[in-house]
């Protein structure tokens, strides 16, 4: 051979590293197995045995997601062990809006280059996350892309697979006049609006370390807070009160409330909501006193509601409790009824935060 040589690791690619990140998370990935999972960590592809005689007719529900520009904030202040936790949140809560139980979920991570602690902390978030929504982590992928990304970049997604009886599917079918809007707090400003919130923070000089007047804790803490999961909340609440009791759940993301809210209303129906029974977070504040305007933030943040369901009104009490009980903070928000006319919205806020 005449000429230099040339090695993987000197084009950007470096496997050993790629072998040292698996070392260092596979004590957290298998923790997040359930029985049906098949094989460890290192396979070609993740097998889960779906026992198909638990169903009467099984529907798989798949949701893909990534975290978006809160990842650039992780950078920033180096800290990568919740963003994996914000992935899985994404996906999960994607898959229970239609009653589905998430069974698992198998991660992508590229990056410019592979430092292995740093991908074991984003790892373990992931597991963290699958550890809270009950969901294992069959698998992934980590791919170090040198010359497409600078070294310290990176970027998730995920796709998780979930189950859910073909009788038992939540979303506006169910939806009827008279049903309460249950709405489930937020732990911040979750996985969305991120582009926004990182521009008014350069824009006004924010400092990430400093406490801001109404935050009880430094700025990069709150915007770091991970995405609170509600998937195992909200099909414990499904089993409580049945497909009778609970009609829909809305995942509140990229749209806010009303948006997202609105999917589920069924034509014909309206779900109004009312500002007044909650308090607008004290971080959504800050982002309006500095340049946001109030309709902006409603249609980027999800301004303290991470989900919400819509449940028959004589459930509406029970759900609360349950909710509540098991840590989520819950109240009744508003409810559906007949839309006064074809041009008003599906979904609407009213009245002022408290």
């Amino acid at each position: 051979m005449t000429g230099p040589e040339f090695t993987y690791a000197a084009s950007g690619v470096d496997i050993d590293a790629g072998e040292r990140a698996v070392t260092l998370m596979r004590t957290a990935v298998e923790k997040t197995n359930r029985p049906e999972v098949v094989g460890g960590l290192g396979g070609f592809a993740g097998l889960f045995a779906l026992d198909t005689a638990k169903y009467r007719k099984p529907l798989l529900a798949s949701s893909t997601d990534g975290v978006g520009t809160k990842i650039a904030l992780a950078r920033q202040l180096d800290r990568h062990d919740t963003v994996g936790i914000d992935l899985v949140a994404m996906v999960v809560d994607d898959l229970v809006a239609c009653g589905a139980e998430p069974l698992f979920l198998q991660d992508y991570v590229a990056c410019g280059k592979v430092v292995p602690e740093r991908i074991a902390a984003i790892v373990t978030g992931i597991a963290a996350g699958c550890t809270q929504a009950g969901a294992a982590l069959v698998g992934g992928e980590t791919a170090e892309h040198g010359d497409l990304m600078d070294a310290d970049e990176y970027d998730l997604a995920a796709t998780a697979v979930g189950v859910v009886e073909a009788d038992a599917v939540l979303g506006p079918e169910r939806v009827r006049a008279g049903d309460a809007v249950i709405a489930m707090a937020s732990s911040g400003f979750h996985s969305n609006g991120y582009s926004l919130v990182r521009r008014v923070v350069s824009a006004a000089g924010l400092d990430l370390t400093g406490t801001p007047a109404g935050l009880d804790r430094p700025l990069g803490n709150e915007l770091l807070e991970p995405t609170r999961i509600y998937a195992l909340d909200c099909l414990a609440l499904v089993d409580e009160l049945g497909v009778e009791g609970v009609h829909a759940y809305a995942h509140i993301t990229g749209g806010g409330l009303a948006g997202n809210t609105a999917r589920v209303v069924p034509d014909g129906l309206q779900a109004v909501l009312d500002r007044g029974t909650w308090a607008l977070p004290a971080a959504v504040r800050l982002m309006e006193e500095h340049g946001v305007p109030r309709a902006e933030s409603e249609r980027a943040f999800n301004c303290g509601v991470g989900m919400v369901a819509a449940v028959a009104a004589e459930h509406a009490d029970a759900a609360v409790r349950l909710l509540t009980g098991r840590g989520v903070p819950a109240w009744v928000a508003g409810s559906l009824r007949e839309r006064p006319d074809a041009a008003a919205p599906a979904a609407e806020l009213t009245g002022s935060y408290r």
